[in-house]
């Protein structure tokens, strides 16, 4: 390899690594001020705005792509069930994949491209146009007043968002099963009730939790190291969602991990589900 080539890469990698530190240095500040600065940010004019914007906005889309994709694995599905003769059991199948899996990281996902891209171009139009700046002038920490309330919104309210995407992606099921293929209504709750469980629920919750944390805390981070000119906002927004979607995908294979052995730690591996635990 050329010495120029290995110069770059070099460069390269120390320059992630450098921008590694700042992000964790951010997370370190998030968090202290979190902790022992709540009289700054907990304030309701500066939460109340961002929970309609983040949750409630986001609201519909969520439903609506939950209950398309309740469908398509309705649809997938059958077919090879009723090749095997257990077209009834169906419903457990779509419904602890909606609960487990795609709920959560299907609003996580919609989460980062609603809102992770706006929220990283608004606080990257703040600092282009020197309002941070403005800001630390006047004595306010732009952490307390700017990141830690996008920050909390987005960990707030992506549980219930993951909770609508959930119940749309179960009726979304069962409105192909059922209504669609003609499956036994009785048999499509029989059969989700037995395998789902309330640690299934609870795994999903939990995974969006984390999912909120990593949107808000990227999100706001992109958005404030953000490069001068519109240019440079709106590399922020499109950084601010692909770094968003990386990390909900690899934490969801750690989280998936964490969370199986914790239920095994807890239960014992013979009470694990036929679909995975």
């Amino acid at each position: 390899m050329p010495a120029y080539q290995l110069t770059s890469l070099g460069t390269y990698i120390f320059n992630r690594i450098e921008a590694f530190g700042a992000f964790t240095r951010f997370c370190a500040t998030t968090m202290q001020w979190f902790v022992f600065g709540v009289r700054q940010w907990c304030r309701p004019n500066l939460l109340l705005p961002l929970l309609y914007q983040i949750g409630t906005r986001s609201t519909p889309v969520i439903m609506l792509v939950g209950a398309f994709i309740g469908m398509v694995l309705a649809v997938e599905v059958y077919s090879e069930f009723e090749a095997l003769g257990q077209e009834q059991r169906i419903g457990s199948v779509i419904n602890i994949s909606v609960v487990k899996q795609i709920g959560p990281v299907l609003a996580a996902v919609m989460l980062a491209g609603r809102v992770g891209g706006a929220v990283s171009a608004e606080l990257g139009t703040m600092r282009v146009t020197e309002q941070i700046d403005a800001m630390r002038a006047m004595g306010v920490d732009p952490i307390a007043h700017l990141v830690i309330p996008r920050v909390f919104a987005c960990v707030t309210m992506i549980p219930l968002l993951t909770i609508f995407s959930d119940m749309l992606g179960i009726y979304g099921g069962y409105a192909v099963t059922v209504r669609g293929f003609g499956v036994s209504a009785d048999a499509y709750w029989q059969y989700s009730a037995q395998y789902i469980t309330p640690y299934d629920l609870f795994t999903g919750l939990v995974k969006s939790l984390f999912f909120g944390l990593a949107i808000g805390l990227i999100s706001c981070y992109k958005g404030l190291s953000c490069r001068s000119g519109a240019a440079g906002v709106g590399q922020a927004a499109t950084d601010a969602f692909v770094t968003s979607f990386v990390a909900i995908i690899i934490s969801n294979f750690i989280l998936a991990g964490a969370m199986r052995n914790l239920y095994i730690l807890i239960v014992g591996p013979s009470e694990l589900s036929a679909f995975g635990g």
